[in-house]
């Protein structure tokens, strides 16, 4: 297990988690009932955070920033000459340790977020784990929702609303859920699913999984990758100037 801690990558901030140190911090919150936020960093989420800074500072209010891809994994190695992450950390990895752990400890899993067919599709795709109950991101009242959740006696709250309208709402309304670990998950929701598309081991290997995603939805990713990489890389490079000034 790794030493974590808050590292800033040019003001903006990520911990240096991996994946058996966050599956520890979360099994610690659960068993010492202790309420722990998560969410994520990826070059997307960089370039929506460098623009913004109240979104930026609100964002360090989240207990643990968990990197998320070959970009931040790469950035990180940029700035500091070493990477100061222990190791690549994607969410894809991640979830299904994170659904191992539940099914072994019988920890129970609310899910909010995406759509009906999504949702409908997790305990086929894990018949073991306990789905405390699910409700679609698409159509929903803020007190159902906390209702639901709340009346489940959920574990954990795995929340897949798009980043960053799943952050703005956990932090809105995280006082009010009694669950003790609420993960942001964004798109992460469609692995628990079993429906998440993804490239080939090599494409992992060089951070190039995101052509897959790119090939199979231009519209949605075009902006977001073929802008968006460059942008962030460009970036980085601006800071690591900086930093060497």
């Amino acid at each position: 297990m790794s030493e974590t801690g808050r590292r800033s990558m040019g003001g903006i901030y990520v911990d240096t988690v991996d994946y058996s140190s966050l599956l520890a911090k979360i099994d610690s919150s659960l068993t010492k009932g202790q309420k722990l936020t998560i969410t994520y960093l990826n070059a997307s989420c960089f370039n929506i955070l460098y623009s913004n800074d109240g979104l930026n500072k609100r964002m360090n209010n989240f207990d643990i920033i968990h990197p998320d891809g070959f970009g931040v994994f790469l950035a990180s190695k940029m700035l500091s000459g070493t990477p100061s992450i222990p190791a690549r950390f994607t969410g894809s990895d991640f979830y299904p340790l994170l659904w191992e752990s539940c099914i072994r400890n019988k920890r129970s899993i609310f899910f909010f977020g995406h759509d009906d067919t999504t949702l409908s599709s997790i305990q086929n795709y894990i018949p073991e784990l306990i789905v405390a109950g699910i409700q679609n991101g698409y159509n929903f009242n803020d007190a159902e929702v906390l209702r639901k959740i709340n009346e489940s006696n959920a574990d954990i709250l795995v929340v897949g609303l798009g980043y960053p309208a799943q952050e703005e709402w956990i932090l809105e309304n995280q006082s009010k859920l009694n669950c003790r670990v609420i993960i942001c998950a964004g798109e992460g929701i469609k692995v628990f699913a079993g429906s998440k598309k993804r490239g080939p081991r090599f494409l992992q290997t060089l951070g190039l999984e995101w052509l897959v995603r790119l090939s199979l939805n231009p519209l949605k990713y075009f902006k977001r990758y073929v802008f968006g990489i460059p942008l962030f890389l460009y970036r980085i490079i601006i800071i690591k100037i900086r930093n060497l000034a």
